[in-house]
């Protein structure tokens, strides 16, 4: 593994701990094992690491829920609630090790990074657009109206990062479980179960 991509998993890891501001190089740089020279080799500043890391999670968030099984059930309303049961089953380990990184950056640093705040939009809007064509056809399949498909990814985003919010404030995985849980509740009041 490059350098580069050690320290973008350091930030990813030390982020999610104990945020950007708490994060510093020399952290960055001994838990990634590299040189402070390393470092602004890739990076011009931290900043330019945060924007860097925004991606890299998008990339991994990418690959991560691109192999997921629920993509090859021909009912949209079953890849709907596949895709909240596989974000149900990460809820493991400590917040730190859940919660996503775009968000914690985007809620430290929103007002004093616009880059940073941009690339973690980008990650978490495009995340939610990833969700928007199953969404379309659940709505389609079950003639829901009142609704639209980038409505509801958007909302499905906020539940998820909501109930991250409120697992770093109480320390466990209960909150971010129940509020996947009321999505989910949701989601088949809205479209009833899958394969109808």
């Amino acid at each position: 593994m490059s350098a580069r991509d050690r320290l973008l998993d350091a930030a990813t890891d030390l982020v999610r701990r104990q945020g950007f501001g708490g994060t510093s190089v020399d952290a960055l740089c001994a838990h990634a094992a590299v040189t402070k020279g390393a470092f602004f080799h890739h990076f011009a500043s931290k900043e330019a690491l945060g924007v860097a890391a925004a991606q890299h999670w998008t990339d991994h968030a990418a690959a991560l829920f691109g192999a997921g099984a629920w993509h090859a059930d021909p009912d949209p309303v079953a890849r709907v609630l596949g895709y909240v049961d596989f974000r149900r089953d990460l809820i493991v380990g400590s917040p730190a090790e859940f919660t996503c990184l775009a968000g914690t950056m985007v809620q430290e640093l929103h007002e004093t990074s616009p880059a940073i705040r941009d690339a973690c939009r980008a990650s978490i809007y495009g995340h939610a657009a990833t969700l928007e064509a199953d969404l379309a056809a659940a709505i389609a399949a079950r003639g829901v109206t009142g609704v639209t498909a980038e409505g509801l990814a958007l909302h499905t985003q906020a539940v998820l990062q909501g109930g991250f919010i409120l697992s770093k404030a109480s320390g466990d995985t209960v909150p971010a479980l129940a509020s996947i849980d009321h999505l989910r509740r949701y989601l088949v009041l809205l479209f009833g179960e899958g394969d109808q």
